[in-house]
């Protein structure tokens, strides 16, 4: 779950304040590191990265150095590799040809072109980071078109080979340096790309999503195909190609459960309304779940901010509950879910969040959260509201229970960290302390996301139900995943 962004535009302007702007508005998507690399027509790079925030790894002296009317960014939130600097993107190789990338995803074959790299293409790896090994193996593809001067279908042809070659969530974006911006999607859209453009065409952009091209003016043009292609010369020609193997959109559903921003589209969902659409449905599940006296005992319904505010307001009208704040978020604290390390997680949660006592006092209070991960930070919520006064805590997640590992990009690689991992409802109700424990039905979050665009056949719901959509997630690599967790 890393934000990528890429930006062409006349030879005249920089790129670099603008991939600056779309990386502060896609911050949420990872907060561990932050880079950028630009160039010009003729291919010089310009590249500064570093760990922390983006406003705290650029500052104006090194942004003026970005100069350049192509550009591409990264923010990192690490699920495979190690959270050290050398991992930090953009990955950059200068042969055959000066290649500069950024990706979004998780290969799960990376062991194995990590071997075939150096076995066999005879190309070696620096980093224990898979964006590296895909960096390197669409590398080796263009050395294959053994060219002085590539052409746009070297290109292709290079990466159908990465298609060909690569299991996984990818959607990947490279600078050519003396060429310009290639994007592509893996074959079964799992991770998120979006593209745009302003300014009658002369400028355009790549996105993780939406809103960073909202906030920056450019018009969504549309999100970029499953193993489709789109390449953006220095002269601002676009041309695009499909990988001709088969190809299904399968988009992550967690995208529009938790790690986008609300007020993005993405494969022509709106993920706010999905949201509302999920507190509906979850609304219709209480009701079936709790008994009549149950219910008429709850005073307020509490969302803990920020994603599930959008789910709980439907919710709260369906059962005509009054909804309430009872808790103040510190938005100068980052995500908990996408804080490396357990320990980090739960020191962060009582900085994150206070209590409002007076909304909780003698009353009985039902919670509704996006998602119960590890549980930890339910179990210290619950607890929370208990100590600020509240009789009775019922608790209820807008997603199932989630019991498999995420290997597509989340960070979810281990049963074992999982509350609902071995553990039916009433034991991990028993486990966050909760008096009741009430989760969305599967099939009712498909179809509250599916609302917003009937033409998706399905998505990957891997975490909830087990079934992974590639090729490579063997019960030998999950193990082996836990094993190195």
């Amino acid at each position: 779950m890393c934000a990528i962004v890429g930006v062409t535009s006349n030879k005249d302007d920089s790129a670099c304040l603008t991939l600056y702007n779309a990386l502060t508005v896609l911050q949420h998507r990872g907060q561990d590191a932050s880079g950028m690399a630009t160039s010009d027509e003729q291919g010089h790079l310009n590249m500064h990265k570093d760990n922390g925030l983006v406003r705290d790894v650029f500052n104006e002296r090194n942004i003026i150095k970005l100069k350049g009317n192509l550009g591409i960014g990264h923010t990192r939130y690490p699920t495979a590799g190690s959270y050290n600097y050398e991992e930090a993107q953009p990955f950059y190789v200068n042969s055959p040809y000066g290649l500069v990338l950024v990706h979004n995803g998780n290969l799960v074959n990376t062991d194995s072109l990590r071997n075939e790299l150096f076995q066999s293409d005879l190309r070696h790896i620096n980093t224990t980071s898979d964006s590296e090994v895909l960096l390197n193996i669409f590398a080796h593809a263009l050395q294959k078109s053994n060219k002085s001067k590539l052409t746009k279908n070297d290109i292709f042809k290079a990466v159908d080979e990465v298609h060909h070659r690569v299991e996984g969530a990818y959607s990947v974006i490279i600078m050519v340096l003396g060429y310009g911006i290639v994007a592509f999607r893996d074959p079964h859209g799992i991770r998120p790309l979006v593209f745009g453009s302003k300014n009658n065409n002369s400028k355009h952009m790549f996105s993780s999503e939406s809103v960073a091209l909202d906030c920056l003016g450019y018009e969504l043009n549309r999100d970029v195909k499953p193993g489709e292609t789109v390449f953006i010369d220095t002269s601002g020609n676009i041309s695009m190609h499909m990988y001709s193997n088969d190809t299904f959109l399968n988009p992550c559903i967690f995208e529009y459960v938790y790690l986008a921003r609300p007020d993005s589209t993405i494969d022509k969902i709106n993920v706010y309304s999905s949201r509302i659409e999920m507190g509906r449905f979850l609304a219709e599940k209480i009701k079936k779940e709790l008994s009549q006296s149950e219910l008429d005992s709850i005073d307020v319904v509490m969302p803990i901010p920020d994603t599930s505010k959008t789910s709980a307001l439907p919710l709260s009208i369906s059962l005509n509950k009054k909804l309430r704040e009872g808790f103040v978020k510190n938005r100068y604290i980052g995500r908990t879910f996408i804080m490396p390390g357990q320990k980090a997680r739960k020191k962060s949660v009582k900085q994150k969040l206070n209590t409002i006592n007076r909304e909780f006092d003698n009353k009985n209070v039902l919670l509704i959260d996006d998602s119960i991960v590890r549980g930890n930070t339910s179990k210290q919520i619950i607890q929370m509201a208990r100590e600020a006064g509240a009789k009775k805590v019922y608790f209820a997640s807008a997603s199932p229970p989630i019991r498999f590992p995420n290997v597509y990009g989340i960070d979810m690689p281990y049963v074992k960290e999982l509350i609902a991992y071995n553990r039916n409802v009433q034991e991990i109700c028993n486990e966050i302390g909760a008096d009741r424990l009430i989760y969305q039905d599967l099939d009712d979050l498909i179809a509250a996301v599916k609302k917003g665009n009937s033409e998706i056949e399905s998505f990957d719901t891997s975490c909830f139900n087990g079934e992974y959509i590639t090729e490579g997630v063997s019960k030998e690599y999950l193990e082996e995943l836990g094993a190195n967790r």
